[in-house]
């Protein structure tokens, strides 16, 4: 077992876990790891650790020192920096007519290398642009494609509730989203209701489908008929937060004359006082109209046959 400390880097809401060793840092303290890309200024969050080395399969980066003053200094300059190499290199794409969307740009701490991010909706060709920046900056040139959902990471905003992105604030993946999710919570299938700012599907129907599917378990859905101690009906409305269903009796199979009523023919059921059929959705009303079915069919191919016998063969 080894104790390692949670560190996050300023372009992404991931932790990567970094051994202090004779360290003391505490959550929210600046310090100064070395990680594939170089020396980074990162931030400890969250407290220390016990972890084995088999958890993560490879060694643990040790962290190198903690951030003095003259290292919270140059990490602002870096980030004022971006600034200037952004509009530089929005310059020079449209010098060489790229078909790219500029998003932002990063230094590295120790200065050895720019990485800039873009969108593009196909494959660039931009090499003579990266020697172009090589000349301009005299350092390594990295252009990095993202994609639409990173490119919101990166720029922030505020979503319809009116909170920061997930993914700016706290999200450190984006997990798959289906639009069976926005069916599950009976939202509106208009894209422009149910997207987020990136234009996807919005990562929060994600993160409530769970308790929606679990809430819906035994839940009858709209239109499907079930059973109650007063007959036979079929559900108008079902409200899984309170564990209730509205029902419409079928008449000819009702079994009580007045059974309590909620308001016009709508009746009010808990979830456990009602019994779904055996099929689903396919109710005793849809037995029936399956039994009619078979039986026209039948009599067709009955009156059929009687044709054929009518007519004398050749």
């Amino acid at each position: 077992m080894r104790t390692v400390a949670a560190i996050k880097f300023r372009t992404s809401q991931k932790h990567y876990y970094f051994d202090p060793g004779e360290l003391e840092v505490n959550c929210g303290d600046s310090v100064i790891v070395e990680t594939t890309r170089g020396i980074e200024f990162g931030i400890v969050r969250g407290g220390l650790i016990e972890v084995s080395e088999k958890e993560f399969g490879k060694a643990i980066r040790p962290i190198l020192r903690k951030a003095t003053a003259e290292d919270i200094q140059r990490e602002n300059e870096n980030l004022d920096r971006r600034k200037e190499a952004v509009r530089v290199c929005k310059k020079k794409i449209e010098e060489y007519d790229l078909q790219m969307k500029l998003i932002d740009a990063e230094y590295t701490f120790d200065n050895t290398k720019l990485v800039f991010y873009f969108t593009a909706d196909k494959r660039v060709d931009f090499r003579e642009l990266v020697k172009d920046l090589a000349s301009c900056f005299r350092m390594r040139i990295e252009l990095r494609q993202i994609g639409v959902r990173d490119e919101t990471r990166i720029l922030g905003g505020f979503g319809t509730c009116g909170r920061e992105l997930c993914c700016k604030g706290w999200l450190t993946d984006f997990e798959p989203v289906s639009i069976k999710m926005a069916k599950v919570q009976n939202l509106s299938l208009n894209p422009g209701k149910i997207s987020g700012c990136c234009g996807r599907l919005m990562c929060c129907l994600k993160f409530e489908n769970d308790v929606y599917t679990e809430l819906k378990t035994g839940m009858p859905d709209v239109g499907e008929v079930v059973e109650t101690k007063d007959g036979v009906a079929r559900v108008c409305d079902a409200n899984i937060f309170k564990g209730v269903v509205r029902v419409r009796y079928i008449e000819e199979e009702r079994t009580r004359e007045q059974p309590e009523k909620l308001g016009g023919d709508i009746f009010e059921f808990n979830k456990s006082d009602v019994k779904r059929r055996a099929k689903g959705n396919k109710g005793k009303l849809n037995d029936q109209r399956e039994s009619s079915n078979e039986i026209a069919a039948e009599i067709e191919s009955a009156l059929r046959d009687d044709i054929i016998k009518v007519i004398p063969e050749q």
